[in-house]
């Protein structure tokens, strides 16, 4: 019993230690970045410019205090894994600053084999249009605490409501796994609409890096089998194909944030042994048909490995006949939307692209996708 005691004891111990490191963290992290321009660029020295683009200026003090943080894990170790998602998670939340005060609700949706932790976003002013929102985090690490921030954000500038699902993760789930779990939630959360106070015909899907992936996984998905498809999808630097690596992948794959190792890490556990590279579900932009898929936000970033993949993808769309709006921040990294607490500037663009997603879902019937699995079966011969 007095183990038992000394167990817990220690273990608070070890938590409010934690808590006590990353607030004062998170405050030297905001004095940094509250300092003049001028000295910051002391820290960061000359600014960076590849092709054509500058890298901006908070990105680029991010960048280099990030220099002073271990390199993170690529083992899949459990215990090394855990840690890995933890630390990443401690760092969103200390990233994500100070949240929007929209009213949040613990819930469940139903994933491919059972039910799925999921956590629905209610915004000040709710227009009735829904987001089901799948995180990022190589689809390896993430959860809804990590996408906290920027989910309440999205919420409050789209005034939709926002369900963030909590989709089973690799190496333990791999490909289909994370996909399937993705499809079986969106299809829950149109069957049960009414119950989330959703209006059924504007319910979009979105996400960012791995859960844009997912997200344009579900709209190809329910298109092919005939299901109510969303009313539109917010893809935020996508990962779109496995099969061809995209220029941006080897001139950004060194010193801005996403790097090489990583994305090998993410993509081996992700794909396991057996998963083909040219499967639409594993490579969106591989599909042999991108027609009659929903309206799509497709937003990049300038100094992000996956830029490229991703604005092939939009431009794909477009030449299919899809609305498309895409936007490029040129001088943005690749997580972008978890920093909202230093970066002024992410958080303005977060509100943007939920003005972009506000814009489109108040008006869905402007862009409609009618297309059936007959209709693809013409198309492809």
């Amino acid at each position: 019993m007095l183990g038992s005691l000394r167990h817990v004891s220690e273990s608070v111990k070890q938590a409010s230690s934690r808590s006590i490191r990353d607030r004062a963290e998170a405050s030297l992290v905001a004095a940094a970045f509250a300092l003049p321009s001028a000295v910051k660029r002391r820290i960061t020295g000359p600014p960076v410019v590849i092709e054509g683009n500058t890298l901006d200026a908070d990105a680029h003090l991010l960048l280099t205090l990030a220099k002073t943080r271990p390199l993170p894990s690529h083992s899949t170790d459990p215990q090394s894994l855990a840690a890995a998602r933890a630390n990443l998670t401690r760092t969103a939340i200390m990233m994500g600053g100070r949240p929007a005060q929209v009213r949040t609700e613990e819930i469940s949706v139903s994933g491919a084999d059972g039910p799925l932790r999921a956590r629905l976003y209610v915004p000040t002013a709710d227009t009735g249009a829904l987001l089901a929102y799948f995180h990022g985090g190589g689809w390896v690490q993430g959860g809804i605490e990590s996408h906290d921030a920027p989910c309440r954000l999205l919420a409050e500038t789209s005034g939709a409501r926002v369900i963030s699902v909590d989709y089973r993760l690799s190496p333990e789930f791999a490909f289909p796994t994370p996909v399937d779990d993705a499809y079986a939630a969106y299809q829950d959360i149109v069957d049960r609409a009414e119950e989330f106070g959703a209006d059924p015909t504007r319910i979009a899907v979105g996400g960012d890096s791995a859960g844009g992936h997912l997200s344009a996984t579900v709209a190809l998905r329910a298109r092919d089998d005939g299901k109510t498809p969303p009313a539109a999808q917010l893809l935020i630097y996508p990962a779109t194909d496995f099969h061809e690596k995209a220029p941006s992948r080897t001139t950004f794959g060194e010193g801005f944030f996403l790097t090489e190792a990583n994305m090998n890490f993410y993509e081996s556990s992700f794909l396991g042994k057996d998963a083909d590279r040219l499967d639409p579900l594993v490579s969106p932009l591989r599909a042999p048909d991108v027609a009659g898929l929903p309206p799509a936000i497709v937003i990049t970033a300038g100094f992000d490995p996956l830029r490229d993949e991703g604005e092939a993808y939009a431009a794909r769309l477009r030449d299919n006949g899809v609305h498309v709006t895409d936007r490029r921040y040129p001088g943005f990294i690749h997580g972008f939307v978890n920093i909202l607490g230093p970066s002024a500037g992410s958080r303005a663009a977060v509100a943007e692209i939920g003005g972009m997603l506000r814009a489109l879902l108040s008006r869905p019937t402007e862009f409609p996708a009618p297309y059936s699995p007959a209709d693809r079966r013409e198309a492809l011969g």
